[in-house]
């Protein structure tokens, strides 16, 4: 399998741009894709309501939300994911839902929707994957690789800087657009930190 998906189907919106501080937040996504309405790491925000607000904006409910992907298992990723009771979780190693559904089912690979898979992007921290989304403009990566479009240059939470390099080159080698774990949207160029 390439990393880049075959099919650009999928439509891809910010809910929430996140920020490193002062006051955490972590950027939170919606991708929609056929049947599929995902949510991407809606975790510490300054309410529910700068999650839920926009997503209102967008035509949809909390339940309307089929799956809901966290790159990593930090509380500032996760904290919100109760808010979408219906939504299978995907996360590094497992799918479950709040029915009791435990799915060992490893990350890399596993696609949510036609245009949707995830990838094992270690970094960060040694669990971290990557929600891989075709869309007509092109590839869009959301990633906890990068804090903002400029950091960290190195991580300090990092277990091993090397593969934190190894995942990002990965990632360079086909991204149009990284939405970063804490900030705006940003297209790799040269500054990016590799």
């Amino acid at each position: 399998m390439t990393d880049a998906p075959a099919s650009r189907s999928a439509r891809f919106d910010i809910l929430l741009s996140g920020s490193a501080g002062p006051g955490v937040a972590s950027t939170c996504s919606l991708v929609r894709d056929g049947d599929a309405v995902i949510v991407i790491d809606p975790g510490l925000s300054p309410s529910q309501a700068a999650i839920l607000e926009p997503l209102a904006a967008l035509g949809l409910g909390p339940s309307d939300v089929t799956d809901v992907v966290i790159s990593h298992h930090h509380p500032d990723h996760t904290l919100n994911v109760a808010l979408f009771p219906s939504a299978r979780v995907h996360d590094h190693w497992a799918i479950y839902d709040f029915a009791g559904r435990w799915d060992d089912v490893d990350a890399e690979g596993r696609h949510l929707a036609p245009s949707v898979h995830l990838i094992r992007t270690p970094g960060h921290s040694n669990e971290d994957i990557s929600t891989v989304i075709g869309t007509a403009d092109g590839v869009v990566v959301c990633t906890h690789l990068w804090w903002s479009d400029t950091e960290p240059v190195e991580d300090p939470y990092a277990p091993d800087p090397a593969v934190l390099h190894a995942s990002r080159a990965r990632v360079l080698a086909f991204a149009h657009l990284v939405v970063p774990g804490h900030g705006a949207p940003f297209t790799p160029s040269a500054s990016t930190p590799r």
